[in-house]
């Protein structure tokens, strides 16, 4: 076959590429959950919260993810109803830097502490997400970026996990990896 034709036949074929959802999607739970994904900042916060509540330990595991996903919930609510925060991207960014840091240097803090310091960095994502939003379908959006972020937490709970069972310094490395990702958007 003429390499001609079947170039043709292949470009007729073709669909084409769609790098965003039909905006009728906006506000769907796929668009929800793709949403945290596309921020490197958010990916490293997130993972970073997981890493670190494994170094924590104990009730830690779950209660650090957990106190940072409710708090989102919170800050997204109150970004879709307008309410002002300042330093929103500046706090999503620091939280990489920061969380990654705690983790880098295995801090422990009591449950209480660790909770509310993710739940603070928590606060300043849903925010943005919330802000973000406009006119989108909120529920399931907010659902959608609320199970992204959840599996995130667990990705790096998995990772940290995993790299202590090799190496026992792994999720200090995972965290230093963090930070200096995160530290990397500011210069890049």
């Amino acid at each position: 076959m003429n390499k001609y034709l079947l170039t043709g036949l292949f470009a007729l074929l073709a669909s084409p590429a769609l790098a965003h959802l039909p905006p009728e999607q906006h506000g769907s739970f796929l668009a929800g959950v793709s949403h945290p994904l596309f921020g490197l900042d958010h990916i490293i916060a997130m993972v970073a919260v997981g890493i670190w509540a494994v170094q924590i330990g104990g009730k830690a595991v779950w209660a650090v993810p957990a106190g940072f996903v409710g708090a989102m919930a919170l800050g997204y609510f109150g970004g879709i109803m307008g309410l002002p925060l300042p330093f929103v991207e500046p706090m999503i960014l620091a939280s990489a830097i920061i969380v990654g840091l705690l983790a880098t240097f295995a801090v422990k803090p009591g449950l209480a502490t660790g909770v509310g310091i993710a739940a603070l960095f928590g606060l300043f994502h849903g925010h943005a997400h919330g802000s973000e939003l406009g006119a989108a379908q909120a529920l399931t959006f907010g659902l959608g970026f609320i199970a992204a972020t959840a599996a995130l937490h667990a990705i790096g709970v998995i990772a940290a996990q995993l790299m202590a069972r090799v190496l026992p310094y792994g999720p200090r490395l995972l965290g230093a990896a963090s930070a200096l990702l995160g530290l990397s958007l500011i210069f890049g």
